[in-house]
């Protein structure tokens, strides 16, 4: 495993740990990285002006017996992976032909943002139940790569 990869993937957790997400394993964190310089991070949570879950002290999906990996738009929380893709918009950064690192394997959703982004490479930890963005992924030629398989 290249000690970068390392780096960047133990500062995702860092950035997953900000989260205001009230389900402690829904702690996400992501990083976007280009030519070893990290380019912006992201985090699950609400959107600006928005309750954060975590605040109201119940989590939306939990409460409405939502199952993991199902309907991602029926939460507060805008995901890690979309954050971190944002911020670069906002601030003007180009993502084109960049690694995300992310603590989760993302959803399909993300998926789709992250194959339009121009992201070519994503390294992720943790499974996620959605085979769909997977699939996507390797039909657009995105070099996916599970964390544990570095190692």
């Amino acid at each position: 495993m290249d000690k970068w990869d390392k780096r960047f993937m133990e500062l995702a957790y860092v950035v997953g740990n900000w989260s205001s997400c009230f389900k402690e394993n829904r702690q996400v964190g992501a990083v976007i990285v280009k030519n070893k310089r990290i380019l912006t991070t992201g985090y699950n949570g609400a959107p600006s002006g928005i309750v954060s879950c975590k605040d109201k002290g119940e989590c939306l999906r939990v409460k409405k017996g939502i199952a993991s990996g199902t309907c991602q738009e029926l939460c507060y929380a805008v995901h890690a992976e979309q954050n971190a893709i944002i911020q670069a918009a906002k601030l003007g950064v180009s993502v084109d032909g960049a690694t995300l690192y992310c603590t989760h394997q993302p959803c399909s959703i993300c998926a789709k943002i992250i194959i339009n982004s121009g992201i070519k490479r994503v390294i992720y930890d943790n499974g996620y139940p959605d085979d769909f963005s997977m699939q996507m992924f390797e039909e657009a030629g995105l070099e996916i790569i599970k964390y544990s398989e570095l190692q």
